[in-house]
């Protein structure tokens, strides 16, 4: 599967993606960053379940300070490393975490932006949200990608509207985006 990336600043690149990777559709991809098009200069983004990097790429495009990307599958991570290696300016860090993601997000804090696209009729949603508030600042959003027909955000245990809370929904097509916040009283 190829993913064209339509980057801010540069000319667009073509990558091969593994075949089981979903990639964001460019109507989604655009309308985030349209979104978030005021708070990625400068900011810290996190990619969870990164497939083929173009989140975490036009991020870099467009002038994120730092993007750190978890993804399990190694074919993903040798095509995302390649090409935020080449979106990338010397100012700006990266890196890729191989491996589980609810493993890989222990000890991770401080993200400005964090985007979440995991296979849709997997199990991840509620182990990743319920440790996402440990990884935000006070000011971050987190926009997580789903699909109606295999989860809502209404599935979410109490404990995890206790310590995010839900600042806006929209939807594309058959692809919906919730975006939380971490709620002022957890720390």
């Amino acid at each position: 599967m190829k993913t064209r990336l339509c980057l801010f600043a540069y000319a667009a690149i073509e990558r091969s993606t593994p075949c089981q990777a979903r990639p964001t559709s460019s109507l989604v991809r655009e309308a985030l960053f349209n979104i978030w098009q005021g708070r990625i200069l400068g900011a810290r983004w996190l990619d969870l379940c990164a497939g083929s990097g173009a989140m975490g790429a036009e991020a870099l495009s467009r002038g994120a300070a730092e993007v750190v990307g978890i993804e399990k599958s190694s074919a993903a991570c040798r095509v995302i490393s390649q090409n935020w290696q080449k979106i990338a300016k010397p100012s700006q860090r990266y890196s890729l975490n191989k491996g589980d993601v609810v493993q890989k997000m222990r000890g991770l804090t401080a993200f400005d932006l964090v985007y979440f696209d995991p296979p849709y009729a997997g199990e991840l949603y509620q182990p990743v949200l319920s440790r996402l508030a440990d990884c935000l600042t006070d000011t971050a959003e987190a926009a997580v990608e789903y699909g109606a027909e295999h989860w809502h955000p209404d599935c979410l245990s109490k404990s995890v509207h206790q310590q995010l809370e839900i600042v806006k929904e929209k939807r594309y097509g058959s692809t919906s985006l919730v975006f939380f916040r971490r709620r002022e009283t957890t720390h």
